[in-house]
Parts: C-alpha cells; sequence; structure tokens
C-alpha cells in the first residue's frame, strides 16, 4: 500500500517478489477479505484494503517501537549497526572513522548503505544516518560534523585546464564544461550563488553518483567540485586556480533516542561523533 507496487515493497522489505506475493495471499485467506485487486501487473487496493490500512498502520507504528526499546535494552557490544550515509560521505569521511571503531570494538560488524534517499529512523531503515539537513524530529539525537571535515573545491586535469585556456577567474569558467554528480540543478545554482554565471549548457555530463563523476572529471571531461581529502590527495588532479570561497556541506550524524541506548548502536555513534565531530 505504502511502495505502490509488489516489486519496490520486496525491495523495501528484503524480500523476494514471490514471497510478498504469497504472503498477501494468505493474509487475505485470513482475514477473508480481498485487499487488493490484481488487473496484469498492477494492484489496486479494494475498499476492504483502504478500511483495514490506518489500523496496520498504528499496529505497524507499536511494533517499531517494541523493536526500539527491546533493542536498546541490549548490553552486549556486538552485532550489527546499519549505517545510511550519501556516497561522499561514505567515500571519504566514514572510512578513517570506521578504522577507530574496528580497533576499540572489533565485535561490531557495519552494515553501511550508501544511498541518497534520506532512511527513516523512526522504522528502523538504518540505526545511525548522516544527513545533510539537519534533523528536527523531537525523537532523534544528532551531531553535527566538523565543517572543516566536508570542505569542497573546483578539480580539474591539467590536460583539461590547458584545453580550456587555463581559465583564471569566475569570468572564464563562464566558458568551461564541468561535471555534475546529481542530475538536479542544485549544483549548477550553488556554484553561481559564488559568483559565477553558469548555464544547464556547461554541464556536459551528469552523473547520479560521485564516484562516476570523480572518475569523469579524472578522464578530463570537465571541471567538477570535490572534496579535498578526496582531490588533494588525487595526483591526476590539481585544484582549478580561481580565488572562489570553499564550499562547506552541513552534515549530522543523526540516530534515534531510544536506540542510542542500545551499547553497540550507542558505541558507534560516539566513536563517529568523537572522529568527525
Amino acid at each position: 500500500m505504502e511502495e505502490g507496487s509488489l516489486s519496490a515493497a520486496a525491495r523495501a522489505l528484503n524480500l523476494t517478489q514471490p514471497t510478498i506475493s504469497r504472503q498477501i495471499s494468505a493474509l487475505e485467506a485470513e482475514l477473508g477479505v480481498p485487499l487488493f485487486e490484481r488487473v496484469g501487473r498492477k494492484m489496486t487496493p479494494t475498499m476492504s484494503g483502504l478500511r483495514l490500512v490506518e489500523e496496520l498502520r498504528v499496529m505497524g507504528e507499536a511494533a517499531n517501537q517494541v523493536s526500539l526499546k527491546a533493542a536498546g535494552q541490549a548490553k552486549r557490544v556486538t552485532g550489527t549497526v546499519r549505517i545510511s550515509a550519501s556516497v561522499s560521505a561514505a567515500g571519504f569521511l566514514l572510512p578513517p572513522a570506521l578504522l577507530t571503531l574496528r580497533h576499540f570494538q572489533p565485535g561490531i560488524k557495519i552494515d553501511l548503505v550508501v544511498s541518497t534517499d534520506q532512511k527513516d529512523l523512526r522504522l528502523r531503515e538504518a540505526d545511525i544516518a548522516m544527513r545533510h539537513v539537519e534533523p528536527t524530529e523531537p525523537e532523534l539525537v544528532s551531531s553535527k560534523v566538523t565543517a572543516e571535515r566536508v570542505r569542497f573545491r573546483l578539480y580539474a586535469t591539467a590536460d583539461y585546464l590547458n584545453r580550456a585556456g587555463n581559465p583564471l577567474s569566475k569570468e572564464d569558467l563562464s566558458r568551461v564544461d564541468f561535471v555534475d554528480f546529481e542530475p538536479s540543478d542544485r549544483l549548477r545554482r550553488r556554484l553561481n550563488q559564488l559568483g559565477l554565471e553558469l548555464q544547464p549548457e556547461n554541464f556536459k555530463v551528469v552523473a547520479d553518483d560521485w564516484m562516476v563523476s570523480r572518475e569523469l572529471v579524472k578522464q578530463g571531461l570537465g571541471i567538477g567540485l570535490l572534496a579535498e581529502a578526496v582531490g588533494d590527495d588525487d595526483p591526476l588532479l590539481e585544484r582549478v586556480p580561481v580565488d572562489l570561497p570553499v564550499i562547506s556541506e552541513d552534515t549530522w550524524i543523526t540516530v534515534h533516542r531510544e536506540l542510542e541506548m542500545t551499547p553497540r548502536v550507542h558505541a558507534v555513534f560516539n566513536v563517529l561523533c568523537k572522529e568527525l565531530c
């Protein structure tokens, strides 16, 4: 009902599509009412299904709260902690902190979910989330990552800068190519706020993956925005010699208040905050 299709529900629950279908059929048989009408590959909720869904949501929320409170009572500092993070955070922010965690808490396994989607901590989609938007929900505990750790600059290969006429001013940058790492227009608007006058035509290549966009920049397809920790360490890249303010990405480490009581989650959250905040 919430995901819109069997395949989407299967992905959300980490189950197979046939399993979801069998469970729905079994529930319909047990309740004695049809919950969905099947037309081809589509499933449309029946009136009976629509009348029941709100009560089922209340049951689901209650089950989530029981799960959160029970997990918060666990005593052993072992087990799996699921961390949700963007590609950039997972690629250059987390690895050093996870190395420290491995040294002090070898019994904890990290399940790293790399995604641009904001996972819902209240529904246990993740135990800890690295978010670029400050959480406002009262049941969430968060700590802001130090700004110096998420500084971004423009990078390109020496060969591309030479082919582009060695841009030295903001005006020069309006005539060169850029590589974007997300389909939205956010990067262009952000750079224009710094005094550039970029048009959509400046972005000849757009990838929906930060790692892929970095490789495209390294291949000389244009200028890209990269974290200092990544760009400065890559011998194939150099900073674009144009005087621009450093771009900083706000990031918060976030955990549910109930789940933060769990020893393994508490240990991971503390290490991340100590290493990054």
